[in-house]
């Protein structure tokens, strides 16, 4: 019998170590497990899931939901996805069918997006899967616990690869939906005065 694991929040929140912790311990259990994670997201590696923190896992890197069903091994026990974000709707489909087929489906990705709204395919998943974490950050502002991730740089795109310097956890209060306004300094000028 399978079943999907769905682990959500903001970025900085621990979700990526969160994924890898669990999957350890399959690996623990002498389960077999494979790892999947965005062809897209080379921040830090190519091959592997990488948290902010630097804990490594290898993982298969796929263009598409539907590539990890071709590249997945019919013995694999224990399915782990990274960036769930990047992957679009048809991840939710791909999530039902390896637990329909027995597989343990371990899912971690955002579950908003820099606007605060929900970021497909993770609320589908929530609604979908036997277990759920949200994880919390902290608020690089105040220090209370962060559920948006306030992106920094000015882009319009719903998907901008980064991590810190373009992204930072923000809480409730402190989250402004989009880039903030940026307001220019104005330090004086050199002549003084």
């Amino acid at each position: 019998m399978g079943w999907i694991e769905a682990i959500c929040g903001p970025m900085f929140s621990g979700k990526s170590e969160e994924l890898i912790r669990r999957l350890r311990r399959a690996i623990i259990a002498r389960k077999r497990v494979q790892v999947f994670k965005p062809t897209l997201d080379t921040r830090y590696s190519d091959d592997e899931i990488v948290t902010h923190g630097d804990l490594r896992m290898r993982s298969e890197p796929v263009s598409s939901a539907a590539e990890i069903m071709t590249k997945l091994d019919w013995r694999t026990q224990v399915v782990g996805v990274d960036e769930s974000n990047f992957f679009g709707p048809c991840l939710v489909d791909v999530a039902n069918q390896l637990a329909d087929g027995g597989k343990q489906v371990i899912i971690a990705g955002l579950d908003t997006d820099y606007m605060g709204r929900p970021f497909t395919p993770m609320p589908e998943l929530l609604a979908i899967a036997e277990s759920i974490t949200k994880t919390l950050a902290i608020c690089m502002q105040c220090g209370a616990p962060a559920k948006h991730t306030q992106r920094l740089v000015e882009s319009n795109e719903l998907i901008l690869v980064g991590a810190a310097g373009a992204y930072e956890a923000r809480c409730r209060r402190c989250f402004e939906a989009g880039v903030p306004k940026q307001e220019q300094l104005d330090f004086g000028h050199p002549s003084g005065g």
